[in-house]
C-alpha cells in the first residue's frame, strides 16, 4: 500500500474524531463543575437526609424502630446502640443540610463517606454497588468541592 491510499484511509477517521472532540469539548462546557456538585450535592444530600427522617417521630425524637433497628439489625460495633441510633439520626439531618447549602462541603461529604463506609463493613456488605455510587459522588465534592452555587463559595471557604 502505497502512502497516497494509507492518507486516504485515515481521512474518515480523523473527521470522526474530530466530531467526537468537539461533542465532548460541547459536554464540557454544558456539563460544568457547578452543575456536577450541585447534583451530586442534592442527590447524596436527599438520600441521608430521607434516611434520617426515617429514624424519627417528629422533630428529633428517634423513633422505637430506629432503636430497634440499631439493636437488631445493624448491630454497629463498639457503640451502644442507643447511642448509635442518636448519632446516626443526628448525622443524617445535620450534614446533609449543610451539603445541600454547600456548606463545609468537603466536610460533609467526607462525614457521610465515613458513615457509607460504616454501613458497607458493618451493616449491609451486599450492598456495595449502592455504596460505591454514593461514594463516587462524595469522593468528587470531597475533591472538587461545593461549586459555584454554594454557601462555601459566597464565604470563601474551601
Amino acid at each position: 500500500m502505497n502512502q497516497a491510499n494509507a492518507t486516504a484511509a485515515d481521512k474518515p477517521v480523523a473527521g470522526f474524531r474530530v466530531a467526537l472532540n468537539r461533542g465532548a469539548d460541547r459536554l464540557t462546557t454544558l456539563i460544568s463543575h457547578g452543575t456536577l456538585a450541585l447534583a451530586s450535592r442534592l442527590a447524596v444530600g436527599s438520600i441521608f437526609f430521607l434516611s434520617g427522617r426515617s429514624k424519627v417521630d417528629g422533630i428529633l425524637t428517634i423513633s422505637d424502630g430506629a432503636h430497634a433497628l440499631f439493636r437488631e439489625e445493624y448491630k454497629v460495633p463498639l457503640l451502644p446502640p442507643d447511642l448509635a441510633a442518636h448519632m446516626a439520626a443526628y448525622a443524617e439531618h445535620f450534614f446533609p443540610i449543610l451539603l445541600v447549602l454547600g456548606l463545609f462541603t468537603r466536610l460533609s461529604a467526607l462525614a457521610l463517606l465515613g458513615m457509607t463506609a460504616v454501613i458497607q463493613i458493618f451493616v449491609y456488605p451486599d450492598a456495595w454497588p449502592t455504596h460505591l455510587s454514593w461514594a463516587a459522588l462524595m469522593l468528587y465534592l470531597v475533591g472538587r468541592g461545593g461549586g459555584p452555587v454554594s454557601l462555601d463559595r459566597i464565604l470563601r471557604v474551601k
